[in-house]
């Protein structure tokens, strides 16, 4: 794992098309905002982990489906 230390304002790059800036720091939290290409996704690890556990227990396609669709949802909706 890679640490680094960014005050507000500052970015970090990972290769040519993904730029992570810490837009805000309030006590211990952190706002950060994070551009990539809208082809490669970008989730919370609490809703990433869901989707894969989501995946593994679908034995049918069925669910795994239903996630690919609101995945490209999600993927087309701006965001707020």
């Amino acid at each position: 794992m890679l640490v680094l230390t960014r005050k507000s304002n500052q970015s970090i790059m990972i290769g040519d098309e993904i730029e992570i800036s810490v837009l805000a720091i309030m006590g211990e939290k952190v706002r950060i905002g994070i551009q990539a290409p809208r082809s490669i996704p970008v989730f919370r690890k609490e809703v990433y982990l869901e989707i894969q556990g989501d995946r593994v227990a679908d034995d049918e396609g069925q669910v795994g489906e239903a996630v690919d669709e609101a995945l490209t949802r999600l993927r087309s909706t701006p965001p707020s």
